[in-house]
């Protein structure tokens, strides 16, 4: 281009392209060259099972502690390579599970001949891990890490006739290449290449050519008179990238109408096009492997509600995950390596498990319980996804709009306790994190066990999302949206949702609604207390003098004052002062310091500092001192009379300005706030 001409549109498209990594994709080479490759990075010839772990693994992890308990999140399922767009929230447990039975399958010892099955209710993000999975596949073929290497034959003119005339025949099944050495010497040969050890194999291959690479391979051995060699010679190795849209390595099988569908679209069909060509039905070049099970090998197939197959489809699914064989019409049995991925909701799995003659599936079946969420904050992420500043636009989501809403859903699924003499929301409050008075680890822990079904029933995020989306639409809130908008959606979508059968479980979920009001409610008394009392650094403070206080007091120590730098006893009428903000009498505030102070030491164990945040009573009581305190300088009360004086109106200003900067409001869900509360208050419902 001259010096002096602007480049055109399409030179600046162009320059767009990455030529460097464009030829890495397209490599082609050797056998020999490919042999090289394999001996420097053994890595390259993994199985499919190995590549999914290696895959997941790339990402990295964070080990951290829940309820004494090392667990391991992998960040592969944050998707925020993708700005998070498919992560999953809140199911570290059942991920860690999933990644175990890869790891195991890795290792060859055993699952890797298994289905795996992600099992759970609708709506539980069994298909987004699926598919998380694929595209991360697919993904990872694109990396110098993650390269996968097939070959193509590249005939002479004399035994061109052999692909139909042509010169070039790709393999349908996207091989190994290792493949290419006859299984009876591929060991000693991958010894004698100094690809493995004799102690060590680095490189397993299992197998042998699909039907139209071993009639190419034949007779390519009787043109050369046996010499492998010279037959290894025409392949031409080259990169291979999984890709579900042009079918190579990643499948997908869905069913369909049984009129419609039968067992070829797994193995592959006929060509009748060809018959004609190659004389026989039985030849492999008159026989597309395009079924699902073939264009997958090397990757990964999905089964979508896989129980929901036909018999004729189990038998090739049987042999696929057990021997890692198919078998084609007319053909004899297929090698395959691939992962085979299936997931189901529950009442199709109760199916299987009442279906006497469906017990060889299950027994090459790993099943991976995928349940729906129990922590509040993992369930708010989800919403948060969807209707966040960036995507909503003209409308204002009120502070803990979409909190009360994770709630409600978090509530329906989980079981009444059966001991410990806990309601249903103080439970939900324990596995989100926070501290109730007498509860231990150990206890959350127990809750958890004696729950059989925690999870798998209840609300999905989607019956949510949906009532969300209507609030969000709708013509009320003047710009803004708040709580009671959703939870009034929820209730009224309740008479009409498909998934709740009887009359019993509808006035369950309506009740559970009540208890959300009721926790909101407190929240906002809260907020606004914390709004006319001061700010956080207030109240860490306060949290920061009374814990001096009451470490003296249980070390039978003094408290050095901060202003005289004199030792003091602790300060009993501060420490008083705030215990009796949440009833805690006289007789019980040794233990409650105590209780307080082994928190605090259980929490340096683990490596984690004390936040007065999470332990939720304490939190109140600190709250409702620095409350009384300061109470008498505005009367909230005020707001719902008629007439409010100038000076009045300048503090309600000052503390609706706090919680527009402080807590996320906005002009119209403040004012909003500030009198509901007021309401609150004229009725008496708070303490003085």
């Amino acid at each position: 281009m001259p010096a002096n001409q602007s480049p055109s549109l399409m030179d600046k498209v162009g320059a767009l392209q990455n030529l460097k990594e464009f030829a890495e994709l397209t490599w082609t080479g050797t056998f020999e060259q490919y042999l090289e490759i394999v001996r420097k990075t053994p890595a390259v010839a993994r199985s499919a099972y190995q590549r999914v772990y290696d895959m997941i693994l790339s990402y990295g992890q964070e080990e951290y502690i829940d309820n004494k308990k090392r667990l391991s999140r992998y960040n592969f399922f944050k998707d925020d390579h993708h700005g998070g767009r498919d992560a999953v929230y809140g199911l570290d447990i059942p991920l860690m599970r999933l990644v175990n039975v890869f790891k195991s399958a890795a290792e060859r010892y055993g699952t890797e001949r298994r289905v795996i099955l992600l099992h759970g209710p609708v709506g539980s993000s069994k298909s987004t891990i699926a598919r998380l999975l694929k595209r991360g596949l697919e993904e990872y073929s694109r990396t110098p890490e993650g390269a996968v290497y097939t070959y193509e034959w590249v005939l002479p003119p004399e035994v061109a006739h052999v692909s139909g005339g042509h010169g070039v025949f790709r393999c349908p099944m996207h091989e190994e290449p290792l493949r290419l050495i006859p299984p009876e010497w591929r060991s000693k040969a991958l010894v004698d290449m100094g690809i493995n050890t004799r102690e060590h194999a680095k490189v397993h291959v299992e197998g042998d050519l699909d039907p139209a690479c071993r009639l190419i391979f034949r007779e390519l051995m009787a043109h050369y008179k046996g010499d492998w060699a010279k037959v290894a010679g025409h392949a031409r190795i080259r990169r291979l990238i999984l890709s579900e849209q042009d079918r190579v390595g990643i499948g997908t099988f869905q069913p369909k109408d049984e009129k419609n569908q039968d067992s070829t679209e797994l193995t592959g069909d006929i060509n009748y096009r060809k018959i004609a060509e190659f004389g026989s039905d039985s030849d492999p070049r008159a026989f597309n492997f395009d079924g699902e099970f073939n264009i997958a090998n090397r990757g990964i197939i999905e089964f979508i509600e896989v129980l929901k197959l036909d018999v004729a489809f189990l038998y090739d699914l049987l042999g696929a995950s057990q021997e890692h064989k198919i078998k084609p019409k007319k053909f004899a049995q297929t090698d395959i390596d691939e992962v085979i991925l299936g997931h189901t909701n529950e009442a199709e799995y109760k199916k299987l498990l009442s279906n006497e003659f469906m017990e060889a599936l299950r027994d090459r079946t790993v099943k991976i319980d995928i349940p729906y969420i129990t922590r509040i904050s993992e369930e708010k992420k989800i919403y948060e996804k969807d209707y966040n500043t960036g995507k909503v636009r003209g409308k204002h989501i009120a502070p803990h709009t979409l909190e009360t809403a994770a709630m409600w859903a978090v509530l329906t699924r989980l079981e009444d306790p059966k001991k410990h003499q806990l309601t249903l929301v103080q439970k939900m409050k324990l596995y989100d994190g926070k501290t109730l008075p007498g509860f231990t680890q150990d206890n959350i822990k127990e809750l958890r066990k004696e729950a059989n079904r925690e999870g798998m029933d209840g609300i999905s995020p989607r019956y949510v999302q949906d009532k969300i989306s209507n609030a969000l639409v709708s013509d009320r809130g003047e710009g803004c949206v708040n709580p009671f908008m959703v939870m009034n959606e929820i209730e009224s979508g309740l008479r009409h949702h498909s998934l709740i059968t009887n009359d019993d479980e509808r006035k369950h979920f309506g009740m559970l609604l009540g208890l959300v009001k009721q926790e909101y409610e407190d929240i906002v008394k809260n907020e606004v207390q914390r709004a006319i009392s001061a700010d956080e650094e207030a109240i860490a403070k306060l949290c920061a003098n009374y814990i001096d206080n009451i470490k003296a007091y249980t070390q039978k120590e003094r408290v050095k004052n901060r202003y005289t730098g004199q030792d003091e006893e602790p300060d009993e009428r501060l420490m008083r002062s705030i215990e009796e903000k949440i009833d805690i009498p006289e007789s019980r505030k040794e233990e409650f310091r105590r209780e307080i102070m082994n928190y605090i030491g259980a929490l340096a164990v683990e490596g984690r500092q004390f936040d007065f945040r999470t332990n939720e009573r304490l939190q109140k009581a600190l709250e409702l001192k620095l409350f009384e305190d300061q109470k008498d300088s505005i009367k909230l009360t005020s707001l719902v009379s008629a007439v409010i004086d100038r000076d009045t109106q300048e503090k309600i200003d000052v503390v609706k300005n706090r919680m527009i900067r402080n807590y996320g409001y906005c002009e119209i869900c403040a004012t909003d706030v500030l009198n509901f509360v007021a309401s609150i208050f004229a009725r008496g419902d708070t303490k003085d």
